[in-house]
């Protein structure tokens, strides 16, 4: 029987991988009318001025001295790596295929948390990874798309994977000393003196290549306001509330979610090699997650 601390932790982590399963078909749609980098930059920079007003309004001391490397890098991964990779695989792929490749995920979260904090995992586990990678890739070949463009967009996701995974791994660990929604608040801060002037210059010299509409802008805000921000928030809380071990493994869920509104929102064709690659995937997550050692990749604190 689940208490009702885990319990509550659970729908805190589903309420975060809701708010994230529209990143990817909003990204796709904002890149229709911004420069991809912008699109990046744009929503980060959104986001930072939020937390920089909340921090201001709660008088939040700047974390401590032995936090900001790892807060740097946090940075490097969720407010530049998965953002500008993703926007970019964007102009090349559709939103489901992102999607897809973006259900690696977790399980590479994972990965880099037995690497980075030396979790020990039993040999299933990586019998699990070995089957949801040869998913991905068998995936990817079955577009029969071998052109620049299928490249250029497969490789994009697998950095913007890799850069989200380690900043997974290093903000969870950061939560140890302070709390997660200041984690995500102090990291796209920090971000603010490069995100500010960087997405003025990107809107000043590419405004007139592109014909933005009004759906386009809001697709942009809400990335900034919920997927870079508030979603962070929720899943923090979700983690510490029902652990690393349960509350992650809600976030198998968001492929799932990402293609519905793939369908519903741009109209984009899920086919059925679309939907098995994505239960292929979920379900060797699932399997890895049910097989690791007993202990957490971090135990988050609030």
């Amino acid at each position: 029987m689940i208490d009702a601390r885990v319990r509550a932790g659970l729908w805190w982590a589903f309420l975060a991988v809701f708010l994230w399963s529209f990143t990817v078909p909003l990204t796709k749609v904002a890149v229709e009318g911004f420069n991809a980098v912008l699109t990046a930059t744009g929503r980060a920079a959104i986001a930072g001025v939020i937390a920089g007003v909340v921090l201001l309004i709660r008088r939040i001391p700047p974390p401590p001295r032995h936090l900001w490397k790892s807060l740097f890098f946090v940075m490097l991964g969720a407010v530049f790596g998965w953002p500008i990779f993703i926007a970019v695989a964007l102009n090349y792929t559709t939103a489901a295929h992102a999607s897809v490749i973006a259900a690696f995920l977790p399980l590479a979260t994972a990965v880099f948390a037995v690497w980075i904090t030396r979790e020990h995992v039993t040999r299933a586990f990586w019998f699990a990874a070995v089957l949801g990678t040869t998913a991905v890739i068998a995936f990817s070949l079955s577009r029969g798309e071998l052109g620049p463009g299928s490249v250029i967009a497969d490789t994009m996701l697998v950095l913007g994977v890799i850069a989200s995974s380690v900043g997974y791994v290093l903000g969870a660990k950061a939560t140890k000393s302070i709390p997660g929604w200041q984690v995500i608040s102090w990291v796209v801060v920090m971000a603010l003196p490069i995100t500010v002037p960087v997405s003025v210059v990107l809107w000043w010299t590419t405004k007139d290549s592109y014909v933005t509409t009004g759906s386009q802008w809001g697709a942009l805000i809400v990335l900034g306001v919920s997927s870079m921000y508030l979603g962070f928030f929720a899943w923090y809380r979700g983690l510490s509330q029902a652990g690393v071990a349960y509350g992650g493994q809600v976030q198998q869920l968001q492929v799932l979610l990402s293609l519905v509104w793939s369908a519903v929102l741009l109209g984009e064709i899920v086919t059925w090699v679309t939907v098995a690659a994505a239960l292929v995937v979920i379900v060797a997550v699932a399997w890895a997650q049910v097989t690791r050692a007993p202990g957490h990749i971090v135990a988050p604190e609030e």
